[in-house]
This record gives C-alpha cells, sequence and structure tokens, in this order.
C-alpha cells in the first residue's frame, strides 16, 4: 500500500516535466502551422527570458519591450508577451479568458494547488489556507522575525567582506518557514538542503540539462514529501501553533488531506523561501548603489515600509509567471489566439515608465504601491505579509546599527528566468 502511495506522489511530481515539454512543443507546432497569422499585430522580439545572461541583467531588454507596442511575440520561446503594467495588471484580473490552470511556469503540477487553479476552485482552496496567515498568526511569529534580524545583521557586521546571501538573505526566510512549519531544530539544515534542491523544479526548459535539474529537483520534492508524511504519522507538525497545526484546526472536517498539507507546506517554501531571499539580497544590494538613498532611510525611520515597498518594485524577486489562455484575449489593437502561452512580465510592469517616474532610479520614498511584485487579483500572494515583515526587521536592523554599506567585489545574479536575485553578494557593514 505505501509502494502504490509512494508511487502515485512520484507520478504527481515527475508527470509535469512531461506535461511541459508536451506544452512548449505543442505551441511551437501551433506556431508554424499558423505561420504570421499566430502573431499578428503584435511586436516580433528576440528578448529570451531563459537567455542566462539575459535573466540575470533582464533590464535593458524591459526598456526596449517599453519602446514598441503592448503586445510582444517571442517565436524562438512560442511565447506572447505582455509588459505594460496596466496589461499585466488587467491579465491577472481576466480569469475568464487567461488564466493560470495551466501552470504559471513552465511547468504544470498535476496536484490542484492555489497558483494553478481560478476561479470558484481558486476561491475555496484559498479559503481552506487563509487560516494560516491570520493577523494573530503574524503577531505571534513577529518576537523570532526581530531576532533572527537582529542576530544575522551582528553576524555579518561581524564579519567583514562576507556573503550576505550566505550569511544573511538564505538563512532569514528558511529559518523561519521552519519554524512556522514546525521543523525542530536539529532537521533544519537538511531541510534548507533539500529545498534550495526543489526550488530548482522551476528552472524547466526544453533542454537536455535543464531538464535533468529538473528531475533531480523533483527527487528532493520526493524526500521533502517522505519527511513530512513521516513527521504527520508520528504525530507531528500538526500542533496548534504551526501553520499546518492551524490548517488541520480549521479544517476539521477533514477537507484539507495530508497531501493537501504537504502541497501546501511546498508551496510555502517554494513561495515564500527563494523570493524573500531574492529580496533581502537585492535590498543590501540596492542600499549599497543608492547610498544617498540609505542616508534617506536612517534619517527618516518611518520610511523603513515604503523603502521596502519601493524594494520590491525596483528588484521584483519573481520576474515573470505564465498565464493560458482560454478564449482569444483582446490587448489594445492585438488578439492573442486562444490556447496561447503568455508571459506575464511582473519584473518589466514595475518599470514600466508610464506609471513610475525615473523607473531606474530606486527613491525610498517613492510610493509603489500599485506594483505587482506580490501579483494583483484574487492571485495576491498570501505570504506577502510574512515578506514585509522579514524585509522591514532586517531594514530596521540595518538603519540602527549600520552607518554604510559596500560591496567588496562583484555582485552575481540568479540565472532563473522567473526568479531574480544576487547568489553572491561580499559586502562590508560599517558600524554605526
Amino acid at each position: 500500500m505505501a509502494l502504490s502511495r509512494n508511487a502515485r506522489a512520484a507520478g504527481s511530481i515527475v508527470k509535469p516535466l512531461a506535461v511541459s515539454a508536451r506544452l512548449s512543443l505543442a505551441a511551437a507546432v501551433r506556431t508554424r502551422r499558423l505561420g504570421e497569422k499566430a502573431y499578428a499585430g503584435a511586436d516580433i522580439t528576440d528578448y529570451d527570458p531563459l537567455d542566462p545572461i539575459t535573466a540575470a541583467e533582464p533590464h535593458e531588454a524591459y526598456r526596449k519591450l517599453h519602446a514598441g507596442g503592448r503586445v510582444h511575440y517571442s517565436p524562438k520561446r512560442s511565447t506572447w508577451i505582455l509588459a505594460r503594467h496596466a496589461d499585466v495588471r488587467a491579465a491577472l484580473t481576466d480569469t475568464d479568458k487567461i488564466n493560470s490552470t495551466q501552470g504559471v511556469t513552465r511547468m504544470k503540477f498535476s496536484m490542484p494547488t492555489l497558483v494553478m487553479t481560478d476561479g470558484e476552485q481558486h476561491a475555496q482552496l484559498r479559503k481552506k489556507v487563509q487560516p494560516a496567515f491570520t493577523k494573530r498568526a503574524l503577531d505571534s511569529w513577529t518576537p523570532m522575525i526581530d531576532g533572527l534580524a537582529r542576530d544575522l545583521v551582528a553576524d555579518v557586521l561581524a564579519n567583514p567582506g562576507c556573503d550576505v546571501v550566505q550569511r544573511l538573505a538564505i538563512p532569514m526566510p528558511i529559518r523561519m518557514i521552519a519554524h512556522i512549519l514546525g521543523v525542530p531544530e536539529r532537521d533544519v539544515d537538511q531541510f534548507r538542503r533539500w529545498s534550495e534542491a526543489a526550488i530548482r523544479i522551476l528552472d524547466f526548459a526544453p533542454t537536455l540539462p535543464a531538464m535533468s535539474r529538473s528531475v533531480k529537483a523533483a527527487g528532493a520534492v520526493m524526500a521533502l514529501r517522505r519527511y513530512f508524511m513521516d513527521q504527520f504519522a508520528a504525530g507531528q507538525l500538526k500542533g496548534g501553533d504551526t501553520v499546518i497545526g492551524r490548517l488541520v484546526d480549521s479544517n476539521a472536517d477533514g477537507a484539507m488531506t495530508d497531501d493537501d498539507l504537504f502541497f501546501f507546506a511546498l508551496l510555502l517554501l517554494i513561495a515564500g523561501n527563494e523570493t524573500t531571499t531574492n529580496l533581502l539580497g537585492g535590498l543590501v544590494d540596492t542600499l549599497a548603489r543608492f547610498p544617498e538613498q540609505y542616508d534617506l532611510i536612517r534619517e527618516s525611520p518611518d520610511l523603513i515600509p515604503l523603502a521596502i515597498e519601493e524594494q520590491l518594485r525596483f528588484s521584483t524577486p519573481i520576474q515573470n509567471l505564465y498565464r493560458y489562455t482560454v478564449a482569444d484575449y483582446p490587448v489594445g489593437d492585438v488578439t492573442i489566439p486562444a490556447g496561447s502561452r503568455v508571459m506575464l512580465s511582473f519584473g518589466a510592469a514595475n518599470r514600466d515608465p508610464l506609471v513610475y517616474d525615473s523607473p531606474d532610479d530606486y527613491r525610498a520614498d517613492r510610493n509603489p504601491r500599485m506594483h505587482v511584485a506580490f501579483g494583483y487579483g484574487a492571485h495576491m500572494c498570501l505570504g506577502a505579509p510574512l515578506a514585509r515583515l522579514e524585509a522591514q526587521a532586517v531594514l530596521r536592523e540595518l538603519v540602527e546599527n549600520v552607518s554604510r554599506i559596500s560591496i567588496e567585489g562583484t555582485t552575481t545574479w540568479s540565472t532563473n528566468s522567473s526568479l531574480r536575485g544576487p547568489t553572491h553578494l561580499p559586502a562590508r557593514l560599517i558600524p554605526a
């Protein structure tokens, strides 16, 4: 029986690789069959989000997209691209014509999850998991968030020139997520290794090396599943102080199975771990490159919440997500045909010059509340308040204890097509 359950679980995780390859092939075949009719009216672009160099530094490509029309098409990737702020927000709300049920990355998972459902199914799933992130829950986590920020900033201060990603940006969210999931301290290091490997499942591209990485990532997901199922069987992780415990208590009718609980935990890891790492690493890099803005925040600490919102706009942790059209979808004078893959560029939308004055400048006192770093509409990120709390806590510790931040070398940025942040950031914090 256990073997059968494990086989089904493995299928639910590995199957998306084949499905995604099929979707990519189908899109390419459809484009070749229709010829120019497939993208009539769109600007043809050579922008390639899967190119590692472009993924690491995409902003020049975004400026070129903004200089053109509202709708772009990449023949190389058989993908439509929306880069304007208004068009991205509109697409996020029109789930009748363009939705997430075929996947939001270049992957499609078999298990229904919050990010890959729409309409009533999405509303029901969100209702089930909403109790995990109540204000009461956030308030209960605040002391640990503040303590982690204090300890990690102190550690970076004590080690001039260290890699801020390894010392601060990675430990903060993974330790926080492990804590709220109820993972024992003794398991956190292994938990972190599995999590870092599992996130690579989002690196899918129609190439053998990328698919190989995704298969290895699927192995890490299976290891995480075994861990959670073993813990559940032992009566662990379901205490009232954990997010899973809150979900169990609020779904006393058994509406959430152990598999549902695991996939929620996996979503929390994928959506809330590396994205917050990207936010924190990008924040340190930004403050070092805009010292006058850091001085402004230190002079007016009440700007901290706005400064974090501006960082989310300026260096968006999730650069893009995908949608699929289920009906012809008009954008201005262009109609994107039904059955098309559409990339919504959050990173480009957050630098749209029609919305933000001097969008390539970081301004700590700007009010960028309309940014789409956490999505928009029904798919607004459920964990956004937690990410904000973590980033604000780190920034408070910096402004209270650090007079200047300098980069001691070269910042290396990730080459993931969707998730962007520093992977190596040697920095020196000058004590206040």
